[in-house]
């Protein structure tokens, strides 16, 4: 509910509460999804560098900075991974591997689980060239 005065287009405390229930029970939802896909989860909510990537994950040799977006259809929740996200993902990339044992030996991708209720997860590989890291 909302007080009188307070800006209409600000979610209510509840809203943004419910926002990140539904943000969370989506990471849940995503790592689950991809381990069954085969991968091992190497971080999760890794946040260095100035970045944050939801999800680091690795199958073979390849490694993906994963991009959890919740929204109520995956269409909006890909058009939800704008230019600053990519940055925000890239910094933090770039500090990961900055300790990675052996980067150079790896192919390195984006990636994004979108999630929408009532449906199964939708991973989308390599959905943005990654900046070089050289």
């Amino acid at each position: 509910m909302r007080r009188p005065g307070q800006n209409p287009n600000r979610p209510t405390t509840e809203s943004r509460r419910r926002a990140q229930r539904f943000g969370g029970w989506a990471e849940w939802a995503a790592t689950l999804f991809l381990i069954a896909k085969g991968y091992r989860i190497l971080e999760r909510n890794y946040r260095e560098g100035g970045g944050e990537i939801d999800l680091i994950v690795q199958r073979g040799r390849t490694v993906a900075f994963v991009e959890v977006k919740a929204r109520p259809s995956a269409g909006a929740a890909l058009l939800a991974i704008d230019d600053r996200k990519l940055a925000q993902i890239a910094k933090a990339a770039r500090h990961w591997l900055s300790a990675a044992r052996e980067p150079h030996a790896l192919t390195l991708r984006f990636d994004a689980v979108l999630v929408a209720p009532g449906r199964l997860p939708r991973h989308m590989q390599n959905i943005a060239e990654l900046p070089s890291f050289g």
